[in-house]
């Protein structure tokens, strides 16, 4: 169902795969847009319980775009160094393919959100903390069910 990667050398496994996601801050949601467009959004998120979630308005090309399809791919780049002397770059990115859902269950969207508000607000006081996710109404908390997940570094990585 889902391509192989051609270089197969180049493949991270599993494990520094998951550890991409927990260490980058942002990365590209693509889903199925208006018109047969691609519709690419960046935004931030955090891996937790084996799957990605994310926040968004309640209204929106986002929300309207899974709500028709929920088959969706989300992109992060963990590195991208510049070469300029091999023309090239030193690169690590994972890709997830996956489908997009509301999180509707209660101890699911606040342990979600939870893990949103530690990944980017660690440093703030918990009380703080539990009283933001408890008065945020206006967003949705969404999770990607991961149905595939590739990771690909620079050849010069390889091995370290």
């Amino acid at each position: 169902m889902f391509r192989e990667m051609q270089r197969k050398k180049q493949l991270l496994s599993m494990e520094k795969n998951i550890e991409v996601l927990h260490r980058a801050t942002n990365g590209v949601l693509a889903c199925h847009g208006d018109d047969g467009y691609p519709y690419a959004i960046p935004l931030s998120y955090v891996y937790a319980n084996g799957k990605i979630y994310f926040h968004s308005a309640k209204n929106g090309h986002k929300i309207d775009a899974i709500r028709q399809n929920t088959k969706v791919s989300f992109a992060i780049v963990d590195e991208d160094t510049i070469v300029s002397a091999e023309y090239t770059t030193y690169f690590r990115s994972v890709l997830v393919f996956g489908k997009a859902r509301i999180v509707e269950d209660e101890a699911e969207w606040l342990d979600a959100f939870k893990a949103l508000v530690e990944k980017y607000s660690a440093d703030r006081p918990d009380e703080e903390k539990m009283k933001t996710i408890k008065g945020c109404t206006r967003a949705y908390i969404l999770a990607i069910d991961i149905d595939h997940m590739t990771g690909k570094e620079a050849k010069e990585y390889v091995g370290r």
